[in-house]
């Protein structure tokens, strides 16, 4: 069972704090991403995993989600500069973005921002739920209406500098279905490259409170599977829309170093809840 945050409680605690705190290897600051962004040293990120918010309406407490979409695309356009100044030149950026059935195009707008900055080296697709013959498994928001099918799965891109970042693919691989395919093709484990199609769903939760009281957060297996496929030991990892704190949560567990920006004190001390309790 997921655990069950005092949220109150912990922002009581961010606020009676500095603007940053350490918790195990995690560095977390409490603050607008843009200006923090700007006083990080350049250079200093191995890997960035992030999930902006979308400005779909999504109802967080201390930003505005429904933007004029010009507005939005620049500010967008501004992170990615920052982004790639803190970022190595071996680095990779993963970058989830969703849609929504009345807006198709939103995820491939915010991409075509960022690619004005970096250069795009795998699309990934993040599956929440697949249905299989009569078997389904996973999580899914339900929608209303007869014009659209459910929406099961956001976009995650993977960008980098160069487009030529060396990947770590078997770190995040699968047992071969036949195992014939092991010597025929000249392997030397029984394992293969997954591909770029990722199923990882949600945990089944009834209430606010099991999300850790964010209405937009991902799965720390996410941020855990990018963190891996970049490859690097001890990476320093990066999350300037930390939120509720999955991929800080994800870096403690793989033994690297994390720097996690929020701009709400309420969910930075979620944050700080979650990996004092991982």
């Amino acid at each position: 069972m997921l655990q069950v945050l005092d949220s109150n409680r912990a922002a009581r605690q961010v606020e009676a704090r500095s603007r940053s705190w350490m918790v195990g290897r995690q560095e977390i600051i409490l603050g607008d991403c843009e200006d923090e962004l700007a006083r990080m040293a350049a250079g200093s990120v191995d890997v960035a995993v992030t999930s902006p918010p979308y400005n779909i309406g999504v109802a967080y407490r201390s930003y505005d989600d429904k933007r004029p979409r010009d507005e939005y695309l620049d500010w967008l356009r501004r992170i990615a500069v920052a982004i790639e100044r803190v970022m190595k030149n071996d680095g990779s950026f993963f970058l989830n973005v969703g849609s929504t059935n009345a807006d198709p195009w939103l995820a491939m707008d915010v991409a075509n921002v960022f690619r004005e900055t970096f250069t795009l080296q795998n699309n990934f697709t993040w599956v929440k739920s697949i249905s299989i013959g009569d078997d389904s498994v996973g999580h899914f928001k339900p929608i209303a209406g007869q014009r659209f099918l459910n929406n099961n799965h956001e976009s995650i891109f993977h960008f980098t500098k160069t487009g030529s970042v060396r990947l770590d693919r078997l770190a995040v691989g699968v047992p071969f279905k036949d195992k014939s395919n092991i010597a025929r093709w000249g392997h030397d484990r029984d394992k293969r490259c997954a591909g770029n199609v990722w199923f990882i769903p949600y945990k089944t939760v009834r209430s606010k409170a099991q999300k850790f009281d964010h209405p937009a957060g991902f799965p720390v297996e996410l941020p855990e599977r990018c963190i891996r496929l970049h490859g690097k030991t001890g990476a320093t990892v990066l999350d300037p829309f930390l939120g509720a704190g999955s991929t800080l949560v994800a870096a403690e567990r793989l033994g690297c170093a994390g720097i996690g920006i929020e701009i709400d004190p309420q969910y930075a001390g979620t944050a700080m809840e979650r990996l004092r309790a991982s």
